[in-house]
């Protein structure tokens, strides 16, 4: 029988409040780089916004460029989803919706910021595999939709291009919200030319 001395919690720290603190850092840190690029932010500031102490950020990441990299990575995840209800002009409809909602978010601002340098730094080339993620996902579910007989065979990398451009083009041009009958059309039209062509090949 236990005489007590082992009901003693384990030595390690809880990770509640840690993974909290850390949570904080990292979205402290979007906003951050958001507003000031890669290259303009301070661990001082991130702290500030965080509302945490100085030395909890130096704590969790003695590299500033890891603590970038792995901010943009944490805050990337819905950017690079794509749903599968079966139908894909819906799915892609959708996906350019949240693309668009994604890339009007501070991670979305950082993103598109940090692609336009063009340095090898371990930030702009996690941004890269954000992008190389939302790609290979679209590609999956376009080919799912080619493997059901949904599309004709179609280059996947190509259909996404054509798709996720205009949402680029709209959204950083700030003229008007991007809206689902944006995406819409957009899916439509495209969709319509990529059977079209198949059908005259």
């Amino acid at each position: 029988m236990a005489d007590g001395t082992d009901d003693r919690p384990p030595a390690r720290r809880p990770g509640g409040r840690n993974a909290r603190v850390r949570a904080q850092i990292l979205a402290a840190t979007v906003e951050l780089v958001a507003r000031d690029g890669i290259a303009g932010f301070r661990y001082e500031e991130v702290a500030e916004f965080a509302g945490v102490h100085k030395t909890s950020v130096y704590r969790n990441w003695p590299d500033r460029e890891e603590l970038v990299v792995e901010a943009l990575l944490r805050y990337a995840e819905d950017l690079a989803s794509v749903a599968d209800t079966g139908d894909i002009h819906r799915d892609l409809v959708d996906f350019l919706l949240a693309l668009a909602g994604g890339l009007e978010t501070p991670f979305g601002r950082t993103l598109e910021q940090a692609i336009q340098p063009a340095r090898h730094t371990p930030s702009v080339q996690a941004l890269t595999r954000i992008l190389d993620q939302r790609v290979a996902a679209m590609r999956r579910r376009v080919d799912t939709a080619v493997d059901r007989g949904e599309l004709p065979p179609v280059d996947s990398a190509f259909l996404g291009e054509m798709i996720s451009g205009p949402v680029h083009l709209i959204v950083n041009r700030g003229m008007r919200p991007f809206a689902r009958t944006d995406a819409e059309r957009i899916v439509g039209v495209v969709l319509a030319g990529i059977r079209a062509t198949a059908q005259h090949v």
